[in-house]
């Protein structure tokens, strides 16, 4: 570190975070707040677009994270219906061998069913809770947003200066 830099340093860590603006530059600030209508109007169609862009950022994110919470839910329903395909199988071969034979044979089937039951009321279960997470289809916070923005440009509401 040079003499230059540690002095800079020291400068700045013993007056703490101030800003000094040269004269210039509060002229330039000065121009900032006051800027002609004409350039307001000609910056208007950019910062619509960027608006938009924006947005449009928003709904994709939004929509991506519902997705997400949508395929996990639907995996584990999949999952559920694939053990409830084997329980009701198992269920026909208890009941099969319970009514052919009157041996233990059918209550280890009956077993298995139940076991079977339990997975898949439990992936059930948890997908179904997946699915209440997701909040509805609609992309909420972005129509919020968006509505935020109309009511700002309408000039009604919040909104930054």
């Amino acid at each position: 570190m040079t003499d230059r830099e540690r002095g800079a340093a020291g400068a700045a860590g013993a007056s703490g975070p101030q800003q000094v603006r040269t004269p210039g530059e509060r002229a330039r600030a000065e121009r900032a707040k006051a800027r002609p209508l004409v350039q307001l109007i000609s910056d208007l169609p950019r910062l619509i677009v960027e608006l938009l862009k924006a947005e449009l950022n928003h709904l994709k994110a939004e929509f991506a994270e519902k997705a997400k919470y949508a395929g996990v839910g639907i995996g584990l329903l999949a999952g559920a219906a694939f053990f409830l395909f084997f329980a009701f199988g198992t269920l026909v071969a208890a009941a099969i061998l319970g009514i052919a034979v009157a041996l233990p044979a059918w209550a280890a089937a009956l077993i298995v069913f139940g076991a079977l039951v339990v997975i898949a009321v439990i992936l059930a279960l948890v997908g179904i809770r997946s699915f209440k997470k997701m909040d509805g289809v609609a992309p909420s916070q972005t129509i919020d947003s968006i509505k935020e923005d109309a009511d700002a440009l309408k000039g009604l509401g919040k909104y930054d200066n």
